[in-house]
């Protein structure tokens, strides 16, 4: 009587661990569950992807004949404008260079920029003053131009594209010439160009990384 007795509490409890498992596996997974293998490899490897490209980039100034798609420089353009900035202002417009005459004035009459006579074209980096900051914070608008550039260089060298940054402001004499040429309106001051091509040869990246520059909670 007693083998029956347990044979029963022993179906018993299958059956309700087999109910909960049934329930469990049709239940919406909560947002604090474990990510499944499939998408924390794909967490990874975009990870590592955008590492790679951050580590492995650097200034291109020789470039190869091969057309740039304009579908090419939408995409380094859409990374460019989703750069982090301060109050949301956005306070950046950009100028793309494809005519050859203006790449050929800006390589004679910048030394820092001769190598615009190559390139398939140039991206200039401006800062519209009338989306700043007002008060303390106007200067900020050099950090998010700056932040936007960065992303732009990495996009680029993602796409296998080289660059490299050229600075104008604030060097006055620099920011006079390029809005002149460009046409730029007032209230727009060119931070940089960014001539962009196809890299001619392949680059090696410098080795800048130096634990003695790191502190930890003060210097």
């Amino acid at each position: 009587m007693k083998t029956v007795y347990f044979i029963i509490a022993l179906l018993a409890a299958a059956l309700v661990y087999t109910t909960y498992r049934l329930v469990a596996s049709s239940s919406p997974a909560s947002e604090t569950d474990t990510p499944d293998a499939a998408t924390s490899a794909t967490a990874r490897h975009y990870a590592d992807a955008a590492v790679r490209a951050i580590m492995t980039r650097t200034s291109v100034r020789a470039y190869s004949d091969r057309k740039v798609s304009d579908a090419t420089v939408d995409t380094l353009l859409r990374a460019a404008m989703a750069a982090p900035t301060a109050m949301n202002r956005q306070p950046w417009q950009f100028v793309v260079i494809r005519d050859r005459a203006i790449l050929n004035t800006i390589a004679d009459n910048c030394k820092n920029i001769s190598m615009a006579r190559e390139a398939q074209l140039a991206i200039a980096v401006c800062g519209d003053m009338s989306l700043v900051i007002e008060g303390d914070g106007r200067d900020f608008w050099v950090q998010d131009c700056s932040a936007s550039t960065e992303n732009l260089l990495v996009a680029a060298h993602a796409a296998g594209l080289g660059a490299v940054w050229c600075g104008i402001y604030p060097i006055q004499e620099r920011v006079r010439f390029i809005s002149g040429l460009l046409n730029l309106p007032e209230n727009i001051i060119p931070l940089n160009i960014i001539p962009i091509g196809y890299p001619a040869a392949p680059s090696t990246p410098k080795e800048k990384y130096d634990a003695a520059k790191i502190h930890r909670n003060t210097f």
